[in-house]
């Protein structure tokens, strides 16, 4: 085998290992089912009435914010996860085995998106019981299900750099739920057009409102405009940077 099937075969060993952590311990997928499941009934029922949101129905709007949320909220798990591992000296004993350095981190990261995308997909399911109709073609609905992965791949490797620069699982879940603010400081549950104007250039310009805009153009059959290709932009940016601030931690803190 070569050294890239190698590093498959262990990628794919530490993704079944972070999967079976999750079956074993399921209070981390039901979190990352219920709590947007949560969050788009309280949203929708207690809230959508009010809200004005330039005409069609809430839940249509409110949809690609909740999914937006699950992301967010995955990145505390996959901190604390990560972070545990750091901490119980799992990594030193991973490092005694003949296995690729950065599998055990790439099964973090593909661990969680595989769980929040079961969030996602809890999400859309109930979104449409709720009266959520997706008018945009075939195309579309596969350019927004890609705008998710990605999405998914840049909160995952944000979270593991997270958890591998803390100082212990407390200081990670810590550090990541700052994530979790970022959709409700973008247009995820109200127009930015209502907010007032020291925030709305925040919100305007921040990641999270530029994914949620595109999905929602996508979803709606709607015009995208520039926000799909920032969305795309702000997504691999913060992948790549986090991807390079993960491995250099991990080799710093796992070095002898």
């Amino acid at each position: 085998m070569s050294t890239l099937s190698y590093a498959v075969s262990d990628s794919a060993t530490m993704v079944r290992r972070v999967l079976t952590h999750t079956r074993r311990n399921p209070s981390t997928l039901l979190m990352a089912v219920t709590l947007p499941l949560i969050l788009l009934c309280l949203m929708n029922y207690a809230f959508g009435g009010s809200l004005d949101v330039g005409g069609g129905k809430y839940v249509d709007y409110l949809i690609p914010g909740i999914i937006l949320m699950g992301a967010s909220y995955s990145t505390s798990a996959t901190a604390v996860a990560v972070a545990t591992d750091m901490g119980e000296g799992v990594i030193d004993r991973f490092r005694t085995l003949p296995i690729s350095r950065g599998s055990v981190l790439t099964g973090h990261v593909v661990g969680n998106i595989i769980r929040t995308g079961v969030g996602v997909l809890a999400v859309v399911g109930v979104g449409m019981a709720m009266g959520f109709r997706a008018h945009g073609s075939a195309v579309r609905w596969l350019a927004a299900a890609g705008v998710v992965v990605l999405t998914l791949l840049a909160v995952s490797w944000l979270a593991t750099g997270i958890g591998l620069s803390a100082n212990g699982t407390s200081s990670a879940a810590s550090n990541a739920s700052l994530v979790t603010l970022l959709p409700f400081l973008s247009g995820a549950f109200a127009p930015i057009e209502t907010m007032p104007g020291w925030l709305k250039s925040f919100s305007a310009n921040e990641p999270m409102t530029h994914i949620i805009d595109s999905l929602r153009a996508l979803l709606l059959d709607q015009p995208v405009g520039d926000h799909l290709w920032l969305a795309v932009v702000w997504c691999g940016g913060i992948a790549l940077v986090s991807y390079v601030w993960a491995k250099r931690t991990f080799g710093k803190k796992t070095v002898r």
